[in-house]
């Protein structure tokens, strides 16, 4: 199988990268960072074209890692948040129909989607009301692979990626609290540390990822991808510190951080339905998580 991977130094790319020639599969690349890897095309970061890639190579399936996943830069460049979240993803979507019409097209779209939810589980059906532009980019992503779908014919897919986590991931809590503790003993987050969320370990996700190409039908489908197992921020920072820097001390401001939701559960019946079982708990992830940050951070 011949596979395409757009944000592959990433974190979600990079992972793929390596699980997918891991399975002998004829893996190329494409990214805004300079490689000498080989079957690697650099994309540039102002005014991107993706039609050569494709003109140039038939894929069976095309996963796109790339984009802005930070709900504060959205806020800060909200016209740069929608050029790396929907203007790109509409430009790979008329090289993929122009050119390779045939290709599995995946993309990565956020829980940010759904906004603070009235019910938990979240399914994926549930009413969308993002809190912040990377939400509604996300959100507005999704119905770009629904429209290539109905109107060409592309085989689309969108998976809702709630609080993913793992080794090279430099971003988000974990990376936060990391940094936070090199500076103090005291930890200082947002919010009060009874808000909730659905982490998933990377390995995790990259099973789903595997999972969706061989069962998805491709119809402009929608997936979450998260564990369905909701754990407090609070729990989930001492789960932290107690496999990298047990001594530390977190305390929370009380203040509600700009984009940030409530409380997230997924509900997975439907990738559980195909087959996934996760294979990391939180505690397990962040043991290994812990260990790449000692070694490698």
């Amino acid at each position: 199988m011949k596979i395409l991977i757009i944000g592959s130094k990433g974190f979600i790319g990079s992972h793929c990268v390596d699980f997918f020639q891991s399975k002998c599969f004829d893996v190329y690349q494409a990214d805004v960072n300079e490689s000498t890897d080989k079957n690697f095309y650099k994309i540039e970061r102002q005014n991107s074209d993706f039609s050569l890639i494709f003109k140039e190579h038939q894929f069976d399936v095309c996963i796109n890692a790339s984009g802005s996943a930070h709900v504060g830069f959205s806020f800060e460049n909200p016209s740069k948040d929608f050029e790396l979240n929907v203007i790109n993803v509409q430009k790979m979507l008329v090289a993929i129909r122009d050119y390779n019409n045939n290709c599995k097209f995946i993309n990565f779209s956020s829980a940010a989607v759904y906004g603070n939810p009235q019910t938990l589980p979240i399914k994926e059906n549930s009413n969308c009301k993002p809190l912040s532009p990377y939400g509604f980019h996300k959100l507005q992503s999704e119905l770009l692979l629904t429209e290539y779908h109905k109107f060409f014919g592309l085989k689309t897919c969108s998976l809702r990626v709630f609080s993913a986590y793992g080794p090279r991931l430099k971003k988000q809590l974990f990376w936060d609290l990391y940094q936070k503790s090199i500076q103090s003993d005291v930890i200082s987050l947002f919010g009060t540390g009874n808000e909730t969320r659905d982490f998933i370990y990377i390995d995790d996700l990259i099973q789903i990822i595997d999972l969706v190409i061989q069962e998805s039908a491709f119809h402009g489908s929608i997936y979450n991808v998260a564990s369905n197992v909701e754990t407090t921020i609070a729990e989930a920072a001492q789960v932290f510190f107690n496999s990298f820097s047990p001594d530390k001390e977190i305390i929370f401001n009380g203040e509600v951080k700009l984009g940030d939701p409530n409380n997230w559960l997924s509900d997975m019946g439907i990738l559980k339905g195909k087959g996934f079982k996760p294979q990391f708990n939180l505690y397990l992830g962040l043991k290994k998580y812990a260990e790449w940050l000692k070694e490698n951070a």
